[in-house]
């Protein structure tokens, strides 16, 4: 594979980008649009058959000697969150460009067809809902749901398909059928410290995590700051303080089954210097590979509530805003993946994924898993992410084998 062929790639494809810090490739946009045609054509002139189906998914083909066998399949996203960094999904994607174009060079084939998918709309920044195109094409996207999605700027998800030329209700026609696909890889940066801080090469990834997410309401009276004496006091922000911290304590104790917890957004009201909170409102992010575990977590989160709630006279309620099930890779797969570590003397462990990805959707497909490279002090979804070419180069090799040895070479 050529490394310098692949650089061009990644400058080529991030001046593909809105106004702001970062890459600004936000999901249905004119400008992701434009990327995904800069793609198609790039996939083109490495000798694939390109479609984008139903829902905006970019499907290239290269065919097989016996083109009536199941794909094996790889690919990532190309959109992105608010000033992105330039390889979060686009790793995946321009890696599989390469693995082809290198494929096309060497005059390789295969018994099985390849496919490289860009998958539509992974990231959750514009439409409030996350790995929309492979839940289309694996049959699991909620029609009346997507009827209900609307960006910032009041654009609904079936205004942004017509501006794309799709049409949202023949969105159920994306899907596909478990004996078309006989695996899937997708290679992604790992966004998080792990690899870098273990000094390896490549992560296989055993399950994905999946989170469940809660809203928290904790309603105090709000007070002059000066004349209300402390014991008083109905403080809504330090109750909230409290839960929050309740929330830490509870995943730290369940490191070793890797489970977190995390309140993202937390509001209070009025928000005056000398006025005790008289209301808190938080969000709650809870998620892990084991279930057992994660609902520990939420048993303490429940416990926190009603112990706060006695403790300072507040009004508190929690309401659950969403929950996925964690979703387990293929071990054959895996294990094939550790193997071609292993020939090709590459440093590697086994990790689960604690960020969602289109892996966890092709899962109820077709045999999957993933393979992890290393992110530069584990910064992603942000413009200073980083990831080497020489190491995504290393990833690249793992992938290129596993998909020869499942799509089984009929001349080198």
């Amino acid at each position: 594979m050529n490394l310098d062929r692949m650089r061009h790639s990644f400058e080529e494809l991030a001046k593909f980008t809105d106004k702001g810090e970062g890459i600004n490739r936000l999901a249905y946009t004119e400008m992701e649009r434009n990327a995904r045609l800069y793609m198609i054509e790039q996939l083109e002139l490495a000798g694939l058959m390109v479609r984008t189906d139903y829902a905006g998914n970019v499907i290239a083909r290269r065919e097989g000697t016996a083109p009536d066998l199941p794909v094996v399949a790889t690919g990532s996203h190309i959109d992105s969150v608010y000033a992105a960094g330039e390889f979060d999904g686009t790793a995946g994607v321009l890696v599989a460009l390469e693995i082809m174009r290198s494929l096309q060079d060497e005059e390789i084939s295969t018994e099985h067809p390849l496919e490289v998918i860009i998958f539509a709309c992974e990231e959750s920044s514009r439409f409030g809902a996350s790995t929309l195109g492979s839940k289309a094409m694996t049959g699991r996207l909620d029609p009346a749901y997507t009827r209900s999605l609307t960006d910032k700027n009041g654009v609904t998800l079936m205004q942004a398909f017509e501006e794309n030329g799709l049409d949202l209700e023949e969105v159920h026609l994306a899907k596909r059928f478990r004996d078309e696909i006989k695996a899937f890889v997708e290679l992604h940066v790992e966004q998080g410290p792990v690899l870098e801080k273990q000094g390896v090469a490549v992560g296989i990834v055993s399950a994905i995590a999946a989170p469940i997410r809660f809203h928290v309401h904790v309603e105090g009276t709000a007070d002059h700051s000066g004349t209300t004496p402390m014991d008083y006091r109905r403080d809504a922000l330090l109750g909230a303080a409290e839960i929050a911290l309740s929330v830490e304590r509870a995943a730290i104790e369940e490191l070793a089954h890797g489970t977190v917890g995390t309140v993202g957004v937390f509001a209070i009201q009025p928000g005056a210097m000398n006025v005790v909170p008289g209301l808190a409102e938080m969000d709650v992010d809870i998620r892990g590979t084991s279930l057992a575990s994660r609902e520990r977590v939420v048993k303490a989160l429940e416990q926190a509530l009603e112990d706060v709630k006695k403790a300072r006279g507040l009004d508190i309620w929690m309401e659950e805003i969403s929950s996925e099930t964690p979703v387990e890779m293929d071990p054959a797969i895996v294990a094939d993946l550790q193997a071609v570590c292993e020939q090709q003397n590459i440093k590697w462990i086994t990790m689960p994924s604690g960020a969602g990805h289109d892996a966890m959707n092709m899962a109820s497909l077709c045999p999957t898993s993933m393979i992890f490279v290393p992110s530069k002090n584990g910064l992603s979804h942000n413009p200073a992410e980083y990831t080497s070419l020489e190491g995504l180069m290393e990833g690249a090799e793992v992938l290129r084998a596993f998909l020869l040895k499942q799509a089984q070479v009929v001349n080198e």
